[in-house]
């Protein structure tokens, strides 16, 4: 291209435009239905589909076990994954600040194009702007996307009754731990990287062991904590945890020591939540296991008929203490 910086002109729609296109992002993304280069994407499903948009906005942009890039894809996919759905296509809509560097666009294009390959999914259309220096971070990112409902699955609130079990899919705070650390030159080991993660694979393996899952949920912002207090007020069920049960890794828990963290609200990119009947956890405990993405799966707590939209903390002196709902983000620009 001969520019080594994003210039106002990349996004002015003139020749400029036209070789980022050609030879960055093209070459990085190009498919079949992309290069027709039309004002949208013609798709052919079948069946049920789920559709799901998010935004990225995430300090630092490149991080441990990921990138802004990485988290676009993989945050969306997972959302359709979380409705019961397997991701079929992306749109990718990128704002790039001017003075951005050209060679790591290309590295964020980069590791896009390896999450959707790992997640199966195609990017079929997209935009780009370029704003003033200043004015955009960076880059921001916003996908789009399309998925078909697995036959069969039912996921929603409504299905939630007491006695189920509510079971986390690993390790939690990774992802949210990874940024601080960076954000405050904390060293960790090469052990604690985000968990930024495709999980529709995963949730394929769950919906044949337990065919009665009542609802998946992503914890993302606000963690555990947010999504369970969410879940409990739309089923009106008590929700009680286990602090002995709840999988963390002792260096994330050393984050949360050092910086006041409360594990329960730390973002995880790459886990899920899944509250299913007590009959169906062990199958599905068993099948999660021997996926990649759930080796560290755990049964974490029940749903009760107690406490009805409140969720509580069995700690380890045996005291119950109540999980608010996060006031805010303890951590903004998280994803």
């Amino acid at each position: 291209m001969g520019n080594e910086k994003i210039e106002m002109a990349h996004g002015a729609g003139g020749r400029m435009g036209g070789a980022l296109l050609d030879e960055v992002i093209m070459p990085a993304l190009g498919n079949p239905i992309l290069e027709e280069l039309h004002d949208g994407a013609r798709l052919r499903v079948s069946g049920n589909i789920a559709f799901t948009t998010d935004s990225y906005v995430v300090k630092p942009i490149f991080f441990r076990g990921g990138s802004i890039g990485r988290l676009a894809v993989c945050g969306t996919v997972n959302d359709l994954a979380m409705t019961g759905a397997v991701a079929k296509y992306l749109s990718l809509a990128l704002v790039i600040e001017e003075g951005f560097s050209i060679d790591e666009l290309k590295n964020v294009l980069a590791d896009i194009h390896a999450a959707a390959d790992e997640a199966n999914v195609k990017i079929v259309t997209g935009d780009t702007k370029v704003v003033g220096h200043g004015a955009g971070d960076g880059i921001y990112i916003n996908t789009a996307g399309i998925g078909e409902i697995i036959e069969g699955s039912d996921i929603s609130p409504r299905n939630i009754k007491p006695g189920m079990d509510i079971i986390v899919s690993g390790y939690l705070g990774d992802h949210a731990a990874t940024i601080m650390a960076a954000r405050h030159s904390i060293d960790l080991p090469d052990t604690v990287q985000s968990d930024a993660a495709p999980l529709c694979d995963l949730v394929k393996v769950m919906a044949e062991a337990a065919p009665h899952i009542a609802v998946m949920r992503d914890p993302t912002r606000g963690g555990v904590a947010a999504t369970l207090n969410e879940l409990a007020r739309q089923s009106q069920v008590g929700m009680l945890l286990d602090e002995e049960k709840i999988p963390a890794r002792d260096e994330v828990m050393g984050v949360c020591e050092l910086l006041g963290l409360d594990i329960l609200e730390l973002a995880n990119e790459g886990k899920l939540i899944a509250i299913v009947p007590h009959d169906e956890s062990e199958n599905l405990l068993r099948a999660m296991k021997s996926h990649r993405h759930g080796k560290n799966a755990a049964i974490i707590g029940r749903t009760t008929s107690e406490a009805k939209g409140e969720v509580g903390l069995k700690t380890r002196l045996g005291a119950i203490r109540v999980v608010e709902m996060p006031l805010g983000s303890i951590a903004p620009r998280i994803c």
